[in-house]
């Protein structure tokens, strides 16, 4: 690997599956502002996924109804203040 192009303020986060509420612990250097107790009596940053390995029909071999609004309806929902009508 090349020195000096990895970042150094990686940092143990909650990572929580929205779809079934699964979560496990993990690193990154992802912003967050929530915070989580997990089972360690710790309080962790929480980073909230729409799909994990534990929803994801490759990894669990069955087809399962998540339930999240898809890419266009966020859109529309996000920007519908500035439709002009």
């Amino acid at each position: 690997m090349k020195k000096g192009i990895h970042p150094e303020n990686h940092r143990t986060v909650v990572f929580k599956d929205m779809s079934n509420e699964y979560a496990f612990l993990g690193k990154s250097t992802a912003n967050t502002k929530e915070t989580i107790l997990w089972e360690d009596g710790n309080e962790y940053p929480v980073i909230k996924l729409e799909i994990s390995h534990m929803s994801h029909p490759f990894f669990t071999g069955k087809m399962q109804l998540v339930d999240t609004a898809g890419r266009i309806d966020k859109f529309k929902s996000r920007y519908a203040k500035f439709d002009k009508k």
